[in-house]
């Protein structure tokens, strides 16, 4: 083996990923629960070993949740997206699903879609809200899935005014009006 192979592998055996770094003031995305502002970064014994913590108090309902500076890659804690993927975003819910599994029960779908919303991505989250929307168009949401859409809008339009810098109401209207009855038929022209 060549020198130069042999110390390239060591170069990528000894390097660590670099873990994304917020600090006290940041916004950010925890998955499942939404945008949240980074109030401390604190140290703390823990089985006798020390360990730093990013705390986050998410906006929508003001829990405190405190994340392992070394597992936030784990988690999925992410910096809220560029106000430029916002029409992607869009897009997605745009997107008329051509075969919506709407003869699938109810409670596979809620943790398909459950699953989605853990992911993090705005994109899933997005996804997630369009289906249900557009399941909302034909028939009764069960209970869970009520909350799920619940989730998915609350998710979608905290980050998405964030990112804007806008108020919820303006996302809400936009993103509801894609789903609007005229809305389907001027798609279908």
């Amino acid at each position: 083996m060549s020198s130069k192979k042999a110390s390239a592998q060591t170069k990528t055996k000894s390097k660590k990923p670099k873990i994304k770094e917020f600090r006290v003031g940041d916004l950010a995305v925890y998955p499942a629960h939404g945008v949240g502002k980074i109030e401390a970064i604190e140290s703390r014994v823990i089985n006798g070993e020390k360990h730093d913590f990013y705390m986050m108090k998410v906006l929508e309902n003001n829990m405190l949740i405190m994340i392992p500076i070394r597992n936030v890659d784990s988690v999925g804690l992410r910096d809220i997206i560029d106000k430029k993927e916002i029409p992607k975003v869009y897009e997605v819910m745009k997107a008329k699903k051509e075969t919506l599994n709407d003869n699938q029960t109810w409670n596979r779908r809620y943790r398909e879609y459950m699953d989605k919303i853990k992911t993090g991505s705005l994109y899933d989250v997005a996804e997630v809200f369009r289906d249900l929307s557009l399941l909302k168009l034909t028939k009764d949401l069960s209970f869970g899935e009520r909350k799920l859409y619940d989730t998915a809008q609350v998710l979608l339009v905290k980050e998405l005014s964030t990112a804007r810098k806008t108020d919820e109401e303006t996302i809400i209207s936009e993103i509801e009006s894609f789903f609007t009855p005229d809305e389907a038929q001027d798609s279908s022209l």
